[in-house]
């Protein structure tokens, strides 16, 4: 490229026929470029066209028109837009992604959303996990706790119970820490993304407030509040001072001893930390995951932020393809 001393170009016959055998290509040599993932991949960086232009050397022009689907570009062109956005060429050749029900105004925290979304499809192809047992729409938080089976006193591990119920937890990249957290819905599936720089007590009320969103409550806060802990389970507390939002949560709940002792961090993910486990035991390390996904490592591990114990390392070698379909048991 030019500008860049002793780097060396790939031919652009090579560069075609490797993505080529992958995903095919016109017959004037031009790559079958998906539109939609380009717009995925450009969005999730956030950048606008003329930046990414800017970026990669391919003209703002060309760029709406890859993403319009107005014409499709060459092999060199691909590899130097997945190399500005740092996404495998692949990435920008695989099949359209898929389209969240609703989700956020922010275009990047979607375009993350997304990608969870990819993620937990490919996850739903090797596991059985938890299907979907949500309530009945604008269930009263006592009469879901019931529904749960909940005992007295604090809920549990909000993330955990969710996903023990169907719901897939996921958290934001750092790089969308602006956005708050939200949920949505795809084929069927609900979905909730926690924001990676909320502290321990405002991601645990961001989770209760983001169920009552999946419910259909007007009033999540309040919803979340008398999920949390019921008010008739806090003797002595005068209801008119019964007011917890996002600011109040932290001293609220180490007051009421909500979470004994206060929270010293983050609740965590037991279907994801079994899932990696599981996976790293079949011979598949993150950084396969990754590739599977068409994604960078660091990708992956913002999907999982503060959900996992331990970083996501790479390292090893893939194990053999085709493996028994693996049962995750919550």
């Amino acid at each position: 490229m030019p500008g860049r001393t002793g780097a060396t170009r790939l031919p652009d016959r090579y560069i075609w026929t490797r993505l080529a055998a992958c995903h095919g290509a016109s017959d004037n040599g031009r790559i079958m470029l998906t539109p939609s993932r380009l717009t995925l991949a450009r969005t999730r960086r956030g950048l606008t066209a003329a930046e990414l232009a800017r970026k990669s050397g391919v003209p703002a022009r060309a760029i709406g028109e890859y993403e319009r689907g107005l014409r499709r570009p060459k092999a060199a062109a691909v590899e130097s837009l997945a190399g500005a956005l740092g996404f495998p060429a692949e990435f920008l050749t695989a099949p359209e992604p898929p389209r969240p029900q609703n989700a956020p105004h922010d275009a990047q925290a979607t375009a993350a959303a997304q990608l969870a979304i990819e993620f937990n499809g490919w996850l739903d192809r090797l596991f059985v996990l938890p299907q979907p047992s949500l309530p009945p729409p604008r269930t009263s938080p006592q009469g879901t706790r019931d529904a749960w089976r909940l005992a007295t006193g604090p809920a549990p591990n909000m993330v955990q119970l969710l996903e023990s119920h169907g719901v897939r937890v996921f958290s934001l990249p750092v790089d969308c820490a602006e956005q708050e957290a939200f949920s949505c819905w795809h084929n069927g599936t609900p979905f909730l993304f926690l924001t990676p720089t909320a502290t321990p007590e405002q991601a645990r009320f961001d989770a209760a407030v983001q169920l009552a969103v999946l419910l259909g409550h007007d009033e999540p806060h309040e919803f979340a509040a008398e999920f949390l802990m019921p008010q008739r389970q806090l003797p002595g507390t005068d209801h008119r001072h019964w007011h917890v939002g996002r600011e109040q949560f932290t001293k609220w709940a180490n007051v009421h001893s909500l979470v004994p002792g206060g929270m010293t961090r983050r609740e965590t993910s037991k279907l994801l930390t079994k899932v990696f486990k599981v996976l790293r035991e079949n011979g598949t390390p993150p950084l396969h995951v990754a590739k599977e996904l068409n994604l960078g490592l660091e990708e992956l591990n913002g999907l999982v932020f503060g959900l996992v114990l331990t970083a996501l390392p790479g390292g090893g070698e893939p194990g053999p393809r085709g493996r028994a379909r693996l049962t995750l048991v919550h």
